[in-house]
């Protein structure tokens, strides 16, 4: 999806600051959800009247909390941190000191922390010289170099199934969709890669940030394929559709 290929695309600067704006369509947007505030038009928030640039961020602070919380908040495979991890993290972003957080974790000494201090600014270091390595890397690829898709955020699980190449998407693509991608699937493949190929592309037939009932969902699985209760099924465990629980609301997992 585009939505999910920006968010992986975006510099760290955007990802720190939680948008990015779009110089042709002339758009502030959220990385995390994808709603666009158009420069020039002003907008109603909070009983003030803000500017996009204003407004994207009031945005963000109040549906994602903050950048620091939504990135913090995504899965492990994602962030590389366990749950110990993030739970300093947020303590040292809101300012404690190392005595203050000792309290707040009811054990522990101000010297554990500041080794653990020590070992986020080491990663820090790794990760720049990570991001430099890859930089260079990329800018040598050539033409027959093999990019992978991107894999969507709500993955429940990253494993070999997700090592598909963009011409194996487009292979598949056309051999289960032989009226065009538009058009409705021929047959629901039984294999995983192709599967997620598959499900990744019908994703694209649903608006992020809509809300849809389960007739909804139906209604526009129906177009899609005959048997629209397995794809709806599989949009789920896959964790490209989110659901309430009582199933009276689906969305675009982000």
């Amino acid at each position: 999806m585009v939505n999910e290929e920006r968010f992986w695309d975006a510099s760290v600067e955007e990802l720190s600051q939680g948008y990015y704006f779009n110089d042709e369509k002339e758009q502030y947007t959220c990385l995390f959800c994808y709603e666009a505030f158009e420069d020039g038009v002003i907008y109603p928030m909070s009983d003030r009247l803000l500017e996009a640039k204003k407004a994207v961020k009031q945005h963000i602070l109040h549906s994602h909390g903050s950048p620091f919380e939504y990135l913090l908040s995504m899965d492990k495979k994602y962030t590389g941190l366990s749950e110990h991890q993030k739970e300093l993290l947020t303590f040292f972003q809101s300012g404690l000191n190392d005595k203050e957080i000792v309290k707040e974790l009811e054990g522990g000494s101000p010297s554990t922390i500041r080794n653990h201090r020590f070992k986020f600014r080491e990663k820090e270091k790794q990760a720049k010289i990570y991001l430099a390595i890859m930089n260079v890397l990329n800018g040598q690829k050539d033409k027959s170099t093999k990019d992978f898709i991107e894999i969507h955020k709500g993955a429940k699980m990253v494993d070999e199934r997700y090592a598909i190449t963009i011409e194996e998407k487009e292979k598949v693509l056309e051999t289960y969709f032989k009226n065009g991608l538009d058009g409705p699937l021929d047959n629901f493949p039984s294999k995983e890669k192709r599967k997620i190929i598959i499900l990744q592309h019908i994703l694209t037939r649903f608006t992020p940030n809509k809300r849809y009932t389960e007739l909804e969902v139906n209604t526009v699985l129906k177009t899609i394929f005959n048997d629209f209760a397995t794809i709806r099924r599989y949009l789920i465990e896959y964790g490209f559709i989110e659901r309430s629980k009582d199933c009276t609301e689906y969305w675009v997992k982000q």
